[in-house]
């Protein structure tokens, strides 16, 4: 029984690893003008989260009601990003990635500096 059950956690083994595959990058290169694109979109997007928490709209609410309502207002130059990648040819899966690992340090970023500019606020003067 050990055997079988070996046998079929092999097969299902070799069969994810060849998902996976599918995958993956082939080996393809972008040129310096979509990645110029891609800095310019990235650029963008930090600068939107950073002038939206500027705004004092923020100031009175939750930290993180702030920085989601900021990653909100933000979300649309997310997507001229991913129709940079798109038109690169650039696999929907690396890019999506590339785009959610981007949302996340930026919302992280804003969260934390949210929290600072609230503490900073509460803390008393001397």
């Amino acid at each position: 029984m050990n055997k079988y059950l070996l046998l079929v956690l092999c097969l299902t083994a070799s069969s994810v690893y060849a998902e996976d595959a599918k995958n993956e990058w082939q080996n393809t290169s972008l040129s310096d003008a979509i990645i110029e694109k891609i800095q310019a979109a990235k650029y963008d997007y930090k600068k939107c989260a950073s002038d939206e928490m500027q705004k004092a709209v923020y100031q009175d609410i939750d930290t993180r009601n702030a920085t989601d309502a900021i990653m909100k207002q933000c979300e649309t130059i997310l997507a001229k990003m991913r129709e940079v990648y798109t038109k690169a040819d650039v696999p929907e899966v690396i890019a999506d990635r590339h785009l959610k690992q981007m949302r996340m340090q930026t919302t992280r970023e804003v969260l934390q500096g949210m929290m600072f500019f609230s503490a900073s606020r509460k803390a008393p003067s001397q």
